[in-house]
């Protein structure tokens, strides 16, 4: 891979000012003072919430506590994805610090996947790269790491350790001399106005004429809606790690050094403000 390091490190080194606040609804022994946390925009949100958890049990009584989850203005937060995302997705025109409602009981069975572990966040975290393998390396990559090399990714997102995790990441970013990227690029789109998870299908980072694939032939090809026709003005902004690339950017580079640790591009689609 072309070796942009600094800007593998500004990705990984994203954090979000937030402040978590205790639903209103929720019983309590006392007042529950607001906490404030800078989130790792490359983690997820069960990972890293350890001493929001603390701070609110603390005022609660230990039988109205019960799993915890997280909404915004009234969407419940998806753990299962990353929260620069999540963020990107939902509160990336608002101020900051981004206001986060914690809720221990009635939990959204309807728009939530449980999270009882740590175990459970690694389990989809794994799944995630060995699919983002499979589309780039026909699985080869990751099939040819020992079981320590996919401890040793999963403990540098844990810990937030950087080179503890590129040591490892930086094999499943390469591919032969003799070609020029990818044999298709691990991306999931999301727009903002639909009640679709994501867009994902399989597109190659080379044109067949030999020409790199850019992040705006992607969009042409899969989300057309989210390209400004030539006369109009842009009604959406397209995010990843809440910058707006350039849609000349090529596919290739972005997936290299622009993907979340689950190997993933996550391409969020919102609408541009108005004011």
């Amino acid at each position: 891979m072309t070796d942009d390091k600094d800007v593998l490190r500004d990705v990984w080194f994203g954090r979000i000012p937030t402040c978590f606040t205790l639903y209103q609804d929720e019983i309590t022994e006392r007042e529950a003072e607001p906490y404030y946390l800078l989130l790792p925009r490359i983690s997820y949100l069960t990972l890293v919430t350890d001493k929001v958890k603390k701070h609110f049990q603390k005022v609660m009584k230990q039988e109205e506590v019960s799993e915890i989850w997280f909404e915004y203005e009234g969407t419940p937060l998806k753990w299962h994805y990353p929260i620069g995302l999540l963020f990107d997705l939902h509160a990336s025109n608002t101020a900051l610090p981004w206001s986060i409602t914690v809720h221990f009981k009635n939990f959204p069975e309807k728009d939530l996947l449980h999270c009882h572990s740590k175990d459970v966040i690694e389990a989809h975290f794994m799944a995630c790269i060995k699919e983002a393998d499979a589309l780039k390396h026909k699985s080869q990559v990751i099939n040819e790491m020992q079981k320590k090399d996919h401890k040793q990714l999963w403990m540098g997102l844990q810990n937030d350790k950087f080179e503890q995790f590129w040591a490892i990441n930086r094999k499943l970013m390469e591919y032969p001399a003799e070609e020029s990227g990818f044999r298709y690029i691990p991306f999931r789109i999301y727009q903002a106005t639909t009640e679709r998870p994501f867009i994902q299908k399989l597109f190659r980072p080379i044109a067949s004429g030999g020409e790199l694939h850019t992040l705006g032939d992607l969009l042409k090809d899969v989300c057309p809606g989210a390209i400004t026709p030539e006369d109009g003005e842009q009604k959406t902004q397209v995010m990843i790690h809440g910058i707006e690339p350039m849609l000349e950017t090529p596919l290739q580079w972005l997936s290299e050094h622009m993907s979340y640790p689950d190997n993933f591009l996550h391409i969020s689609i919102i609408p541009r403000p108005t004011d």
